[in-house]
């Protein structure tokens, strides 16, 4: 005898079936309905009708803090010689440093090496024999021991009597001093806002110009740098305390430049 169509709904194996299925379909439903709202507002393709504009800024502040690196180095025939020596004169170094009342956050080792010196035999004459026992392999002669370290001044007035001391003491090589911001954003930032200034100025001459409406802003790319030069001092050219003058170290400005370039939908 054959079912009622009424009598096939109501088994527990079709109504199952029946309830996954509208499972699914609500399911599929929620998703698509996410998806709209996620999107809802965005164009279906890129902007097509754009117009992009560049722009250059600058920014010049004056420093707040100094960098000073300099390097003691000496040559021994045994590597703990060299190390003892280097020691030695890199310890009053830091001792001077600590004494002008340096943070120890500003003072850092930026290397610390061991190098063999070598000694290169001379070669032998051309035609003739060399002598028994001869090589042409260097020989190591010793080791130079270098430490260097970088010291943040923050007095900038306190540079020219602090390379001096340096000098004094008869560190061989001091490099700077760099001159700069201890936030090195804060420059770039400024001049990044300088040429989105004078970029969003030239966006609506040419909006005005073309006779056209700025729209929003699609798309954006920069780059930043800056301008800095570091000074170089030598301890032989700095002489001693009774015959060198405290050298006078102007301090100056840092010019920092940033370039934009921004697109605009057109109306």
């Amino acid at each position: 005898m054959d079912k009622s169509l009424y009598e096939i709904f109501t088994t527990d194996g079709v109504r199952f079936a029946l309830i996954g299925v509208l499972a699914i379909l609500a399911l599929f439903l929620l998703a698509e309905t996410m998806t709209l709202a996620q999107n809802f507002g965005r164009p279906e393709a890129p902007a097509t009708d754009t117009v992009t504009v560049n722009g250059t800024g600058q920014a010049t502040l004056p420093p707040d803090v100094a960098r000073v690196s300099f390097t003691v180095q000496n040559t021994a025939p045994a590597v703990a010689d060299a190390q003892a020596a280097t020691t030695k004169q890199a310890n009053a170094a830091l001792d001077f440093v600590k004494g002008q009342g340096i943070a120890d956050k500003d003072v850092r080792t930026l290397s610390y090496t061991i190098s063999p010196q070598y000694s290169y035999p001379r070669p032998c004459a051309a035609g003739a024999a060399c002598p028994p026992g001869y090589t042409s392999a260097p020989k190591i002669t010793g080791y130079q021991v270098a430490e260097t370290v970088q010291v943040t001044l923050r007095d900038l007035a306190s540079v020219g009597a602090f390379v001096k001391g340096l000098g004094d003491l008869g560190v061989q090589n001091i490099s700077g001093p760099s001159f700069t911001l201890d936030d090195t954003t804060a420059g770039y930032d400024a001049a990044r806002a300088d040429a989105i200034t004078k970029a969003k100025a030239q966006a609506d001459l040419l909006a005005k110009q073309l006779g056209v409406r700025l729209g929003k802003i699609v798309n954006f790319s920069e780059s930043s740098g800056g301008y800095q030069a570091p000074m170089v001092y030598k301890a032989s050219a700095m002489g001693t305390a009774d015959t060198q003058a405290t050298p006078e170290i102007p301090v100056g400005e840092n010019t920092y430049a940033a370039s934009v370039s921004i697109t605009y939908e057109i109306r």
